[in-house]
């Protein structure tokens, strides 16, 4: 139900799942297994798998830090963005990776869930794409500290807030990683 034209096919979004990003994320393990889950299902259905890679003054291109998880493993053959904002497709190479490849649908995983994850969410919808977010399989760090919610709070409110939202012309919701469906959006 995508609004944009001629945009029939689904790609899985892995969002900045790296060393300096997850390392001390809440439920790392269980969340990386099942990226790695994903992954393996939309590569087994011939699912573009888009990959989407973070730099800043602490996460440095090139450095430990900035590279993707050792669990999970990109293929050459698998597009990568590289980003500097939270939203994956602002001032990068997104859109036009997902037009070449008729995208017109999302399923999101990855990190962190109170900012890239929800930045691209929504960059995703206000830009005619459908929009999932796969429930346990993104994560963050506790920012508790500074006043925000627990991860596991931040978390549970995502996919709360996510699985009730609406656009004209465009679907969201939040499923799990054994419920995930690569087709086309109801």
């Amino acid at each position: 139900m995508t609004t944009l034209q001629d945009r029939p096919n689904t790609a899985l979004l892995v969002i900045d799942v790296q060393n300096g990003i997850v390392g001390g994320a809440h439920e790392r393990d269980a969340v990386v297994a099942n990226i790695d889950t994903l992954v393996g299902k939309a590569r087994a259905e011939a699912v573009p798998v888009v990959w989407v890679q973070h730099s800043s003054d602490d996460i440095v291109r090139g450095s430990d830090a900035w590279a993707i998880v050792p669990e999970l493993n990109p293929d050459a053959s698998e597009p990568l963005v590289h980003k500097t904002y939270a939203d994956s497709f602002e001032e990068t190479e997104l859109e036009t990776v997902l037009s070449e490849l008729a995208i017109g649908r999302l399923v999101i995983a990855g990190a962190q869930t109170d900012e890239c994850i929800r930045s691209t969410l929504h960059g995703a919808i206000v830009r005619g794409y459908d929009a999932t977010l796969v429930g346990d399989a993104h994560t963050t760090e506790d920012l508790s500290e500074w006043g925000a919610p627990t991860p596991d709070l931040v978390i549970a409110h995502t996919n709360l807030y996510w699985d009730n939202h609406t656009a004209p012309g465009r679907t969201a919701g939040t499923v799990r990683t054994a419920d995930v469906d690569f087709g086309p959006s109801a």
